[in-house]
This record gives structure tokens, C-alpha cells and sequence, in this order.
């Protein structure tokens, strides 16, 4: 038997009641009894409507969906694949003329020339269009007498409210005395962590709560279900859950049994008249309801402020309301001016911190310098001989120091000017190059220390000053440079903000504009489309591989730049392309930051990079930071930017005027923990203080994450005991991925070998993939920043030239390694274009659209 036989009888016997109802409404408008003839002339037109409505609205929504389709396929309909919203629609159709019900026809059948039944019809509804009115009536009385019992009770319990709370107070303190001295106290845990076993820790300690409040927070031990966005959940319930009750109970107990004794008799005895029986405290409940749990809020809120000890005092005391309010009094009297102390204590406190915040901080962040040191700015856009004038004038100086945003650069430089015949040596934290006769250093601007003087300093890459991350190093070096002459290399978009910091010191400007012009290609690139002297750019490890064995495969000769690859491979790789040994390199955004290299054409693969957070688009100082390489003065006429989409988007981006940047970042200097360290000693505390210091105007605090992360591993340890605060930060300050647990595991196992005098422990090297050598590579770097830092020279020669090797085996292994990384689907492995945006093939992807769609229809 299918859906439409089983429903259609139980139609028909709806759409018999609907007429029923219908006459009955019809007969509650007449005065007198109108014929039976004269009801089908008034009401034929909806009588006649009420079974097709009641048939389609119950066969649509009570006949499954396969059915439906049964049938419509039955009739000649082509079902698959058509939508629900048709499938119902032609269903519908068809419904209107399936087995018809005769409405008319059954009504005339059973009233026609049958006046006694359509009398006895007739006065039945009558009968009960009357009872109604009746009950409509009372109902309305009754209900202004509720309001009128609310009326009272409102001005009743405004009169009466401190006598309400004063006989709660007491049940409340005999309960929480019965409560300390009976029940357990439990270990605190998540009450919503129900898999955590509660641990009996004893009896109470009242003298551990200060007020109700504290005590309410306690579990009891047992569970109980709660309401959270209309969901039902279970949680392990604490005392305010219990005493919410029992003071509901009580009050709704108490007060509808006082008000009903103070009502007006006038008003029991309407009452009485009208319903015939007495007012009852149960009736006086119903109608204050609404008043009866706004005043429980009040009286909750009241009870959690006293204090727990008041109130154990309190529970001796037989109840008397002039004693009691006596008590009460002098117990609010106390209480208010514990808290006024506690108010005052906490002002205090506060003017102090504010008072040792500013002697902390404020004073080392104006951004006025007012120093005797002449400032000389190198603005303008990439490639266009900026550092070069920096460092020729640093050639000329009897000493100088160069800074470096990244530590290829520093090498680069550190290559550069010795083979110029200035001595140089190169710190990068990692390494140490000691040269003989040297008055030069290169070094990356993280190793700067401000008690050195140079007669000349340059510091490359100033716009990394608005880094989040690392842009205080370049604040601090701007403003703590210890030389006569400082010359600062800065994006255009940087100026502004470089001279606000410099204030009225003396500052001369030297601006650069590109000799090679840029050329945006209008169509699209294709990888076929590659030529020698390209730079094709993406934003992960995985892209640059992937990119560089497909062109591989193709026979182009490539080199490759990523992030994560050691200086000298990286060097190495771009050696490789100086040379001309490699006609293409494949390079992550790196590739922006100062490295000159001979590129006649810039592609950028992806228009967009993940940033830590979430895929954006590129900025406007992005795509010009690397488009900016391309065209290499004295090689090329012009340099060209590619892009595989988007053309014009990104061609607005490229000559997009960048708005001046105003905004730099500071961190903690040397000068601000010696101010700390008057006050505390833990670094705890500082973190804390510095998440409460407020940045001035114009500058970003440092996050300090990073340091924050690492400082929660050993926090509380013998290392932290047994080192001084500034040591300690220095360690945490180490530049090294602090993201890969394998090089913070190797950092915590250092610290406790240094401070338990104990020989530091070797870093792991791995060879197995080139994923393994990299890895490899970063914990011997973290081994000799240890190692530098503890001023153990001997030991990091060994491991620098074990660095280099393995160095040299990632270069060898790029080779090899390279051919295994082809562009797949990570869920059928089917081999994918170069360009494929996505991690699937467009099969595996609209399967899992199927599914999804299967889902929400069924």
C-alpha cells in the first residue's frame, strides 16, 4: 500500500471537519437559523476549495520524495536530475485531479431535507459560541484582578524588601553553615570537562572565601543539565546552581503568602463573587510571576556580595527583624568600607604602575633624536643604486658597519668589499668571519649593539622597520646607531616616516629613480612561454620545486631561491644564474629583498601568498618590491613583469603611488630592562607589563610571541632561577625557527646543559630528504648561535664546516631530488598542470561537491 492510499481517507475526514468548522462559524454570525440552501449560496465558492487545499497540502509534504518520482515517472515525466523544487511543482499538478472528493455532494447528502439535524446543528454552535464568550469574559476578569494583585505586590515588596532580605539572609546562612560543615570540596576543573574525574579534597575552609560569590563557584559534585543555544548540555554543577533554586523556592513560598494576607478584602471578595471560590496564595503566585523572579535576580545578586564570614556569624542568630537588621547594618557598614580600602588600595596600585610604566617605557621611545650624528637617506625604488652609494661611502670610512635584513645579504656584501680590497669581517649570529686588519663589518641588523662606534653605519632595507616581527631591529639601529655618519637605504613610501623618526637631527636626502623603465606584457604567461633571464615567483617551498621540475623536465636549466634554503645553497644557486650556468630561477618573494641579479623578465605565478593567517592578495609595495628586479641596469634596456591572471589588476597594483607609511615597530631595549629591573626580576612580570604598555602614537609594540612561547617552557625552572634577566632574554631572543618543535626541543635541551655546566648537546643531522638536510641545517645554526653567544669560537669552526657540507649536500640533492617533485592531486595522485591553483584535480573536486550536495538534499 503506497503513501497516497493511507493519507487520502484521513484528507476526506479533514476536509469534513473544516466544513464543520466553517458552518459552525457561520451560524455564530446569525442572529437566527438560516436555511441550509441559503449557508450553500453564501459559502459554495470555499466549500468547494477546502479539498483541493487540504488534498495538496497533504499529499506534498506526507508522500516521500521517491514516490513522487514513481509516479510522475509513471506519467510520462523525466525525473533524474530534476530539481526538488519541479519535482514537487509537477507533483502538485498531478494531485489536483487524483480522485477528487464531491465536498457539496457529501454535505447535501447529509443535511439535505433534514431540518432537525441543521437545527440541533445550528444551536449546538450557538450553545458553544456562547460558552466561549462567557469564558472570554471571565478570563478578562481574571486577568485585571492579576494585575491588580501585581499592582500590590510591586508597591508591597518596595515597602517590605529589606524584610524579605533580612529572613532570606538567615535561610541562606543556615544553609551555607549546613553546607561548609557536611559537604567535600573538589579539585576545580573545566565544568564542562566531564571526562576529568573530581578529586574530594576534604572538608571546606571558610576562612579561603571572602565573599558568597567565591563559595558559590565551588562544584558540588554532581551534574546537571543546562540550555545553551537551545541545546541541551551537561556540566558538572557548581553552588550557585543550588542556591539559585533553594532561594527561588523560598521566596516563592514566602512572598505570595505575605501579600496574599495584606490584599484588600474588597479584592478577595470580588474574587470570591466572580469564581466562587478563595483567593489563594497559588493564584497570587501565578500572577506576580514575572515579579517574583526580577526580585529573586535582586536578592541572588545581594546575597553573593555579603561576606561569606558574616553571614557563618549570622546562622547563630535566631531570627529577630530588629536584631538581624541591626546586624545587617553594621556588616554593610563593614563591608563598604573594606571595599572603599580596596577601591583606594587598587587606585594606588595602579598611579604606581602607571608611575613605573613611564619610567619603564616612555621615555625610550620619542622619536626625536636630537643627536649629534649626521643622517643620510637613500630613497627611491628597487635596482636603482641605492645600497651601492651606501657602501662606497662606507669604503671611504676609516671604520664602518653595514646591516643586513637577511644573512645572504650580509655575506653578499661581506664577498663584496673584500674582493674590493676593503677588509670586512661578517657576525650573522650563526657565524663569525674574523678578517685580519678588518675595520669593516657586515652583519645582520639583529646583531647590531649599540655600544660599538663606526665613523660610518648603513642600514639596508629601512621599511622593514613596519615589520611586525623584526621591524625593532631596524628602529633600534636607526636610533641607537653609535657612529658620525648613518646612512639609511628605504622605499619611497618609507620617507615620511624615516624622517619623523630622524626629527630635527642634521639629515641630508638622496633620491633614486630607475634608469631601466618596467614594461607590463599584456598577454598572459604560460610556462612555455619561459626564456633565459626569467625569474618566475611563488609564494611557497612546494611551488618553487614543483615549478622547477616541470621546467626542468621541459630542458631548461634552472635555479632555485625559497626561504627555508641555506645561504650559501641559495648563494650557490644564484652564482649558478650569475654565470649563465642556469637560464631560469625559480624563486620564492626572497628574492625582493637586495639581491641583484641579471633578470630580464619578473612572472609572478601567483597573484596572491598566504601571510600566516589567510590567503591575500599581494600589495601594491609587494608586486613593486619584486617586480623591481627584473631589468638589470648595464645588462638590460628594460625590465618586463609577466603575470599568468589579472593582468590589469596587477599592472594597477605595479603603478599604484604607495601612501606613505607612518607607523614602525618597537621592542624592549637594553635601556628598558635596566629600568624593569629596579622594580622585578622575573620575566613573567615584564611580559605582562608589556602587554599593559600602551605604544605611543606613530609605533607598534612587538608582539614578542615568539619569546613569550619559548619563556613558557622553562618558566619556573632552574633556568630562569639560575640566569639573569637579560641572559634570559637574550636566549629567547635567538633568531631561529621557533615554529619547528624539533629546533625548540634542541633549544630547551641547550638551556639546561648551559646552566647545569654540562657539555651542549649536538644538533640532529638528518640525510635522508632534502626536507631532513634543511632541518639539518637550521639546528647546526641554532648550535652556533649557542655557541657564538658563549663565546666558544674553536668549537663553531668545526660546525660551521660541517654546516657547509651539509650546505653543499642540499645543493647536491636539489639536483637529484628535484625530479621527484611533480605537481599531483594529493587524493588520486593523478599528475596536474604546472599552473593547477588547486591541491586536487577537478574530478576529485566535484566529487567532493556531490557528496556535499547529497548531503544537504538527503
Amino acid at each position: 500500500m503506497n503513501k497516497l492510499t493511507i493519507i487520502y481517507p484521513q484528507a476526506i475526514e479533514h476536509t469534513k471537519m473544516k466544513i464543520y468548522e466553517d458552518i459552525n462559524h457561520y451560524f455564530e454570525t446569525k442572529e437566527t437559523l438560516p436555511s441550509f440552501e441559503q449557508y450553500l449560496v453564501d459559502r459554495k465558492d470555499y466549500v468547494e476549495q477546502i479539498w483541493i487545499n487540504v488534498w495538496l497540502n497533504k499529499s506534498t509534504n506526507d508522500v516521500p520524495r521517491n514516490e513522487k518520482k514513481q509516479l510522475l515517472s509513471e506519467k510520462g515525466f523525466e525525473v533524474q536530475g530534476i530539481d526538488r523544487k519541479l519535482i514537487n511543482k509537477l507533483f502538485r499538478d498531478e494531485m489536483r485531479m487524483y480522485q477528487p472528493f464531491d465536498a457539496m455532494g457529501w454535505m447535501k447528502e447529509t443535511f439535505s431535507g433534514k431540518p432537525d439535524l441543521w437545527q440541533k446543528q445550528y444551536q449546538d454552535a450557538k450553545t458553544s459560541f456562547f460558552k466561549r464568550e462567557e469564558q472570554k469574559q471571565l478570563d478578562e476578569q481574571k486577568q485585571l484582578i492579576r494585575s491588580e494583585i501585581e499592582d500590590n505586590a510591586v508597591v508591597f515588596l518596595e515597602e517590605q524588601y529589606e524584610w524579605f532580605y533580612l529572613s532570606l539572609r538567615y535561610f541562606v546562612a543556615k544553609q551555607l553553615v549546613a553546607d561548609l560543615k557536611n559537604n567535600v570540596k573538589f579539585q576545580s576543573v573545566d565544568t564542562f570537562a566531564l571526562e576529568e574525574k573530581l578529586i574530594d579534597e576534604g572538608h571546606f575552609n571558610p576562612s579561603a572565601y571572602t565573599t558568597v560569590a567565591s563559595f558559590f563557584e565551588e562544584l558540588t559534585g554532581d551534574i546537571h543539565k543546562t540550555m545553551n543555544w537551545g541545546r541541551s548540555l551537561y556540566e558538572y554543577q557548581t553552588y550557585f546552581f543550588v542556591y539559585e533554586s533553594l532561594i527561588g523556592d523560598y521566596l516563592s513560598d514566602l512572598i505570595p503568602e505575605k501579600i496574599l494576607e495584606q490584599l484588600p478584602d474588597q479584592l478577595k471578595s470580588d474574587f470570591f463573587k466572580t469564581f466562587h471560590e478563595e483567593l489563594s496564595a497559588s493564584f497570587v503566585k501565578g500572577s506576580i510571576a514575572q515579579v517574583l523572579y526580577d526580585i529573586e535576580g535582586y536578592f541572588i545578586e545581594d546575597i553573593q556580595a555579603e561576606y561569606l564570614a558574616d553571614l557563618i556569624s549570622l546562622a547563630e542568630i535566631p531570627f529577630d527583624e530588629k536584631v538581624h537588621k541591626e546586624i545587617f547594618e553594621k556588616d554593610l557598614q563593614e563591608r563598604e568600607r573594606k571595599q572603599k580600602e580596596a577601591e583606594e588600595e587598587l587606585k594606588r596600585k595602579r598611579e604606581e604602575e602607571e608611575r613605573m610604566m613611564r619610567d619603564i617605557f616612555a621615555t625610550e621611545y620619542d622619536p626625536s633624536l636630537q643627536r649629534q650624528i649626521r643622517y643620510v637617506l637613500h630613497i627611491g625604488e628597487t635596482n636603482t643604486g641605492k645600497t651601492h652609494h651606501a657602501l662606497e661611502r662606507m669604503k671611504e670610512a676609516y671604520s664602518g658597519l653595514y646591516l643586513a635584513p637577511l644573512r645572504l645579504l650580509a655575506l653578499e656584501v661581506y664577498d663584496k668589499l673584500n674582493a674590493e680590497g676593503t677588509p670586512c669581517s661578517l657576525k650573522t649570529g650563526e657565524e663569525e668571519k674574523m678578517t685580519l686588519g678588518a675595520n669593516h663589518t657586515s652583519c645582520t641588523v639583529e646583531m647590531f649593539y649599540e655600544k660599538e662606534f663606526y665613523e660610518v653605519v648603513v642600514i639596508d632595507e629601512a621599511q622593514m622597520i613596519t615589520d611586525k616581527d623584526r621591524g625593532f631591529s631596524w628602529y633600534k639601529a636607526i636610533t641607537k646607531a653609535n657612529a658620525e655618519e648613518v646612512h639609511i637605504i628605504g622605499s619611497r613610501n618609507s620617507k615620511t616616516m624615516l624622517l619623523q623618526l630622524l626629527g630635527e637631527s642634521n639629515i641630508e636626502i638622496h633620491e633614486y629613480t630607475r634608469d631601466t623603465p618596467l614594461e607590463v606584457e599584456t598577454k598572459e604567461f604560460h610556462i612555455k612561454h619561459v626564456k633565459k633571464g626569467d625569474a618566475l615567483i611563488c609564494f611557497s617551498r612546494r611551488r618553487v620545486l614543483e615549478t622547477a621540475s616541470r621546467l626542468q623536465n621541459d630542458g631548461h636549466t634552472v635555479s632555485m631561491i625559497y626561504g627555508s634554503m641555506p645561504p650559501e645553497t641559495r648563494k650557490k644557486q644564484i652564482e649558478q644564474f650569475n654565470k649563465g650556468k642556469t637560464k631560469v630561477i625559480v624563486a620564492t618573494d626572497a628574492i625582493g629583498m637586495g639581491l641583484n641579479l641579471p633578470i630580464r623578465r619578473i612572472v609572478f605565478l601567483e597573484n596572491d601568498k598566504f601571510d600566516g593567517t589567510r590567503r591575500r592578495l599581494l600589495t601594491s609595495q609587494e608586486v613593486k618590491q619584486i617586480a623591481g628586479r627584473a631589468g638589470r641596469k648595464g645588462i638590460y634596456n628594460i625590465g618586463k613583469v609577466a603575470f599568468t591572471s589579472d593582468i590589469r589588476k596587477m599592472r594597477n597594483l605595479l603603478l599604484r603611488e604607495d601612501e606613505p607609511v607612518h607607523t614602525f615597530a618597537i621592542a624592549p631595549t637594553n635601556s628598558v630592562f635596566e629600568r624593569f629591573q629596579r622594580y622585578y626580576h622575573d620575566l613573567g612580570t615584564f611580559f605582562e607589563l608589556w602587554g599593559k604598555f600602551e605604544s605611543p602614537k606613530g609605533t607598534k609594540k612587538a608582539s614578542l610571541a615568539e619569546e613569550k612561547s619559548l619563556y613558557q617552557m622553562i618558566a619556573g625552572t632552574e633556568i630562569e632561577a639560575r640566569l639573569s634577566l637579560l641572559d634570559l632574554y637574550g636566549f629567547l631572543h635567538l633568531p631561529f625557527s621557533k615554529n619547528e618543535p624539533i629546533l625548540t626541543r634542541q633549544w630547551e635541551d641547550t638551556m639546561y646543559a648551559i646552566i647545569q655546566g654540562r657539555e651542549l648537546p649536538e644538533p640532529i643531522v638528518k640525510e635522508r630528504s632534502l626536507e631532513e638536510l634543511e632541518l639539518s641545517y637550521k639546528a647546526i645554526g641554532l648550535h652556533l648561535l649557542f655557541l657564538y653567544r658563549l663565546g666558544e669560537r674553536t668549537t663553531a669552526i668545526y660546525w660551521e664546516r660541517l654546516r657547509e657540507e651539509v650546505s653543499d649536500k642540499v645543493q647536491d640533492r636539489l639536483k637529484t631530488d628535484i625530479k621527484k617533485f611533480v605537481k599531483k592531486c594529493k587524493n588520486c595522485g593523478k599528475k596536474l598542470p604546472w599552473d593547477h591553483s588547486f591541491p586536487t584535480c577537478e574530478a576529485c573536486f566535484a566529487a567532493k561537491n556531490r557528496r556535499y550536495r547529497y548531503g544537504d538534499e538527503y
